[in-house]
């Protein structure tokens, strides 16, 4: 079931692609009633991106159906006068906006944050884009790619050799939209309060920068060079990913502690006192030449048989998995994170979605309703506001839904 945090408050989503809609999403499974609004006739990019063609071209790219669920949408010509004059009316009845223009695209069309506010005082107005609303790069457009470039997060990716290399996922756009989403709900809590508005400016290169941890506190507090590290935890060893005799096996023995345990259970005490490994700095500073030695053991069993062996000596250890084999296991399976749920197009085909990585209540967080068909909900959200069937069809007919 989706949380009722957030039950009441109305979202004017006017994202594209993922980290706005992604935000967008994060607080509709929270309970929050997120209209989105799209371009009639083509909607949010997103809708033809994906790996199933079809769905892509039927609108509902994968892309869109991952992060809509629970959310309704109405199409609104923004560049159209009655389209401003529906849209004007929604943010009269709104309490967030959420859109991830360029800078500047919003206020173009007559709905920068000044006149926002003036149409709405408690308006929470969050602004998601690459770079934020202000500085020499704000008007550049930027993808989660680009981000991660800039960020220097593909710097320290890979090895020595391999570096500059982008992760795997778009790790970027998911950091930039629960920024956003975070900002937004402190802002409501504001709001609630206060009865005050707020204007957001999230910039997904400072949410990446802010993401990175050591990487950066190293840098900044200690002067220390960010490098790659390929799977080696720079701030401790033996802390990284470890061959065995079938499969990658992760080994996070960052404490004292940790570490004589795991030489006991690989039978390889005479590695507790060899003086290349006796403090955390010795084995930072010989961690190819203790890799080396615990290998020697490791390669002795698979990850899988490790893994049962370590479960419970208080060594934090796992086996690297594949995605696949992540989203069925018994630990995601017991969450409840994957939901069916079916398509716009076709009722009998389901698909599978996220839901949140947080329970509330005890329970988990999971989109009730189906990802949206473009405009499905124009009729129904424009006669919630006060238009009569016949408004409807003119403002149809004028092109400005």
């Amino acid at each position: 079931m989706s949380a009722d945090l957030l039950d009441g408050v109305r979202v004017l989503d006017l994202t594209n692609v993922l980290a706005g809609p992604f935000a967008g999403y994060q607080l509709a499974l929270m309970g929050a009633d997120v209209v989105k609004v799209e371009t009639p006739g083509t909607g949010d990019l997103a809708r033809q991106l994906g790996a199933d063609p079809q769905l892509s071209r039927d609108g509902l790219g994968v892309s869109f159906l991952a992060q809509n669920s629970g959310k309704r949408s109405i199409t609104i010509n923004l560049k159209s006068v009655a389209g401003q004059e529906v849209f004007a009316k929604l943010v009269e009845g709104a309490d967030v906006l959420l859109e991830n223009f360029r800078p500047g695209v919003l206020e173009r069309l007559g709905f920068g944050w000044d006149q926002l506010r003036q149409i709405n005082p408690r308006l929470v107005y969050c602004a998601v884009s690459g770079f934020g609303a202000t500085g020499p790069m704000r008007t550049r457009p930027a993808y989660d790619q680009v981000i991660q470039g800039l960020s220097g997060i593909m710097s320290v990716t890979g090895t020595k050799d391999t570096a500059p290399l982008r992760v795997g996922f778009p790790i970027c756009d998911s950091f930039g939209g629960l920024a956003a989403a975070f900002a937004i709900a402190a802002a409501l809590l504001r709001q609630q309060r206060t009865g005050q508005g707020a204007f957001l400016d999230t910039s997904m290169l400072d949410a990446a920068l802010t993401s990175m941890g050591w990487v950066v506190s190293d840098h900044l507090i200690a002067g220390r060079e960010p490098e790659p590290m390929a799977n080696e935890n720079i701030t401790s060893a033996p802390s990284g990913t470890f061959d065995t005799a079938d499969g990658a096996l992760n080994i996070a023995a960052n404490k004292q502690e940790q570490y004589e345990i795991l030489c006991r259970v690989l039978g390889r005490e005479e590695l507790i006192d060899d003086t290349r490994f006796a403090t955390r700095d010795d084995r930072k500073r010989n961690r190819n030449v203790l890799r080396t030695e615990l290998e020697r053991s490791l390669k002795e069993k698979s990850a899988a048989e490790w893994d049962a062996i370590l479960l419970d000596t208080g060594v934090p250890a796992a086996p690297v998995v594949s995605v696949p084999q992540a989203l069925t296991s018994a630990q995601v399976e017991h969450r409840q994170l994957v939901t069916s749920l079916a398509t716009p197009a076709n009722t009998d085909q389901q698909i599978r979605v996220l839901g949140a990585p947080t329970h509330v209540d005890g329970v988990a967080c999971s989109p009730q309703q189906r990802p949206p068909a473009l405009g499905e909900h124009t009729d129904a959200i424009l006669s919630d506001i006060g238009y009569t069937e016949a408004d409807i069809a003119r403002l149809r007919a004028e092109g400005a839904i």
